[in-house]
């Protein structure tokens, strides 16, 4: 009996050992896929601990030794030639495997909360109109399938796929408008890397010790309270998500998300740059990070998003970030989701085109506010990136207001004068401050001659109420 047991429990064993000696590979490494061009990428996976793995790429015949470690694990980093396809890649051990239909160009990934996350499913018109022509082989999409982890995971659920009207379906809008629209002008294929989840604060996109080893961020986090939806705990996401995926060779991040961390917003600039500087350490490059500020939206606490838009907006002094205004893209203050995606999409991919790519020939910097001078009763507020001028759609100019040293704001009148705009009121004879657009829904019309808006802004460091 005993015998017949262990002879049992050897097979078993046998077989089971034979079954996992397979090469295997995470779901980014599969058929379909883009991988960067003109780059080291690397390639992992598991097999037989000791297996000697043979890989061979199409492009250049080129072949690429690799033994499988100890704990099963491998990884090589093989070499990816300009642009184009399709191809195919060879891995050989005990068991053959080859990869399909794969492309070479630029690859992004697209995260943040529900604005990024919105899809076809959603409604989206502009989708809708889109989706009859929505086939392209040079468009591959990998959405990660939304999942929470107390640590670091190494593989996702997710499958690369070609662009089609099915994939509108789920796929973020945002990143496909993006990811479109470098296509269209670069003329390469474009992989798109969809992490996103509605309701998500920053927080559990950054790795967990970033947060909890930093006292502000740590206590910061405490007042992010689970909503039902998604999770709220530090680091999570991140590591169910994209901790799986940081070997794969990327040219960059968008990232659309801040309505979360309303509440939080005076460390939320520190949270930001620590999180991009985290995601910078995983990938091991200072990759592009470009992102939108949320749009107007009647949040329930005074001022919340005003001062969450001021700490995005501090966060473009970051290396290698860029920032998308959205305050002409809502229609409608009581909604968080702007339908319109389409534009949000192609402002973040012209910061792509003119900063990763060096097309300078796109218009992508909005006018942010510069100084302030002070003359008599007037104030007079110059701005960065608007060489052009700036123009006011409308007879008077929305949402500016002026205020002396006694912090009382009033509506105040204003002209352009050499690209300056001067600001006064009878009401203030000793001015002080001038604050434009600044509150949770304000919709401000002035804009740059190329036709994107001014970004909300207060010249003062006063104290702003939130109750």
């Amino acid at each position: 009996m005993k015998r017949t047991a262990y002879l049992l429990l050897g097979m078993l064993t046998y077989f089971g050992v034979s079954l996992h000696a397979n090469i295997r590979l995470p779901k980014v490494i599969s058929s379909n896929m883009v991988l960067q061009q003109q780059s080291q990428v690397e390639l992992w996976g598991w097999a037989e601990p000791g297996e000697r793995i043979s890989i061979t790429t199409s492009w250049d015949r080129q072949v690429y030794p690799v033994t499988a470690a100890g704990d099963a694990r491998w990884i090589t980093t093989i070499t990816t030639p300009a642009a184009g396809g399709p191809f195919t890649i060879m891995l050989k051990g005990k068991n053959t495997i080859e990869l399909v239909n794969i492309m070479i160009g630029e690859v992004w990934i697209c995260s943040g909360q529900s604005n990024m996350e919105m899809c076809g499913n959603w409604g989206l018109k502009d989708i809708k109109a889109i989706q009859p022509a929505a086939y392209n082989a040079n468009i591959r999409c990998f959405k990660i399938a939304k999942a929470a982890a107390a640590y670091p995971q190494e593989d996702v659920t997710a499958q690369w796929v070609t662009c089609d009207s099915a994939v509108l379906n789920t796929f973020s809008a945002v990143g496909y408008f993006f990811g479109k629209k470098l296509n269209e002008q670069l003329q390469v294929p474009i992989g798109l890397i969809d992490a996103s989840w509605g309701g998500t604060a920053a927080e559990v996109w950054t790795p967990d010790s970033v947060v909890t080893n930093n006292p502000v961020l740590k206590e910061a986090a405490a007042h992010i309270l689970p909503n039902g939806m998604c999770p709220h705990l530090p680091g999570v996401a991140w590591n169910a998500m994209l901790a799986p995926v940081t070997n794969y060779s990327i040219a960059g991040v968008i990232w659309y998300q801040g309505e979360n961390n309303t509440s939080t917003a005076a460390t939320y600039r520190l949270l930001f740059t620590s999180m991009i500087n985290a995601w910078r350490n995983a990938w091991h490059r200072l990759l592009p990070f470009y992102f939108v500020q949320i749009a107007p939206f009647n949040y329930r606490e005074k001022n919340v998003g005003a001062l969450l838009r001021e700490a995005q907006q501090q966060s473009m002094q970051h290396p290698n970030t860029g920032m998308v205004v959205t305050t002409d893209i809502t229609g409608n203050i009581y909604d968080v989701h702007p339908a319109n995606k389409h534009d949000v999409g192609y402002r973040l991919a012209s910061w792509a085109l003119a900063e990763t790519y060096h097309r300078r020939e796109f218009v992508y910097r909005s006018p942010l506010f510069k100084e302030m001078m002070v003359k008599k009763d007037k104030v007079i507020i110059s701005f960065e990136n608007a060489s052009q001028g700036i123009t006011i759609k409308g007879d008077s100019i929305a949402e500016l207001f002026i205020a002396g040293n006694d912090r009382q704001f009033y509506p105040a009148q204003a002209k352009m004068k050499n690209n300056s705009l001067v600001v006064w009121s009878r009401e203030v004879k000793q001015p002080a401050a001038v604050r434009y657009a600044f509150s949770n829904t304000a919709i401000g019309n002035l804009f740059s001659r190329n036709g994107l808006p001014v970004a909300p802004f207060r010249t003062d460091q006063w104290e702003v109420p939130t109750k």
